[in-house]
Order: structure tokens, then sequence, then C-alpha cells
């Protein structure tokens, strides 16, 4: 590991996609992006890859759609035995690097962990991921009676994140969000 990556703060950074696998003999590297749009990886003009414990920085020299998907070619990675062994690699880009969301959106992850609160006060637990479906994002908030504080129940719920009808209130400096949803559900 070199060490200009040993200075990388992890905490600082969000997964942006994986390597998946070569393309071709060149290095090109096949991408899954978890950026909307899909191509959105590819404005960002240095990634830090992990593999296991390394970190490594390579600048994107270029990157575009191919098919259904993305392909990209990074500085260092200079032939098929190359692209091999960075396959499975996570992309992350600092925080910081990610543009500012108007007042009232958010990034997921700003909202994975965060305490699920209901209106009249029943803690539900916290934000363990989210996922996308055809209609709406889905927050999984997973219940823990000997949290800090204690849920409700030890329940995994499915909520829907619709803005001003389920979440009713993202407080982030609090880390709480206020749904208005039945526990019972």
């Amino acid at each position: 590991m070199s060490e200009q990556a040993e200075r990388i703060e992890l905490d600082d950074h969000v997964v942006l996609g994986k390597l998946t696998s070569p393309y071709g003999v060149k290095g090109w590297l096949k991408v899954y992006s978890h950026t909307s749009p899909m191509d959105g990886i590819l404005e960002y003009p240095e990634w830090v890859l992990r593999q296991g414990t390394a970190l490594t920085r390579h600048r994107l020299l270029q990157g575009r759609r191919h098919g259904k998907g993305l392909v990209a070619l990074l500085e260092g990675v200079d032939g098929r035995e190359d692209a091999e062994r960075m396959a499975g690699a996570e992309i992350l880009l600092p925080k910081s690097a990610l543009p500012r969301l108007p007042r009232g959106d958010y990034y997921w992850h700003q909202l994975e962990g965060l305490l699920v609160v209901t209106r009249d006060g029943d803690v539900l637990g916290r934000v363990r991921y989210l996922f996308e479906t055809g209609a709406n994002d889905v927050l999984v908030v997973k219940g823990d009676p000997e949290g800090d504080p204690p849920a409700i129940d030890d329940r995994e719920r499915l909520l829907p994140y619709l803005p001003d009808e389920v979440i009713v209130g993202v407080d982030l400096a609090a880390a709480v969000m206020t749904v208005d949803w039945d526990p019972a559900f």
C-alpha cells in the first residue's frame, strides 16, 4: 500500500460502486455504479479502490457506457492481468467531493444509522440500509430492545421513503428520523 493510500480515512468516504471484471485486453474494467444516473460515477476524476484492507488511489483516464453498464480505464491498470487483479475492488469517494444537495434531500449514507422514531415517540430502531424499488426507495429499519435508546421490539421494518408522508423529519445533527408509521406494521 502506498504512503498516499495510508492517509485515507474510511469514515470520510462513501462507496460509489465496484469494479466487477476485466473488459478486453488493454486494462479496461466493467463498473457497477451505485450513482444515479449510473454514469455519474464517471464524473469523479480520482477513485480510491478498496480490496480487502488495501487502499489505492487511481486517476480515471477514460470511462463510458457499454451496453447496459459502464467500462473504465484507470491509471496504473495497463493490461488484462492488472484488470483481473483489480476486479472486485470497491470504488470509494471522499464525501466532501459529493455535490451539495438541496435542503431536504439526503444521500443514502447520511440516512443509514439514523434512529427512527414515530411521531408518538416510539423508537422503531435504526436505518440499516436502503434499497430501490420501482415506486420509491425503501428504508430497512431494525429494532434493538437492548439498544441505546431501546427500541420497542427487535423487528425489521420496511418503510417507504416518502418525504412529507411517511418521513416527517430528518435531523442529521441529532441522528434522528421522525416517521408517521404505525409500530404494529
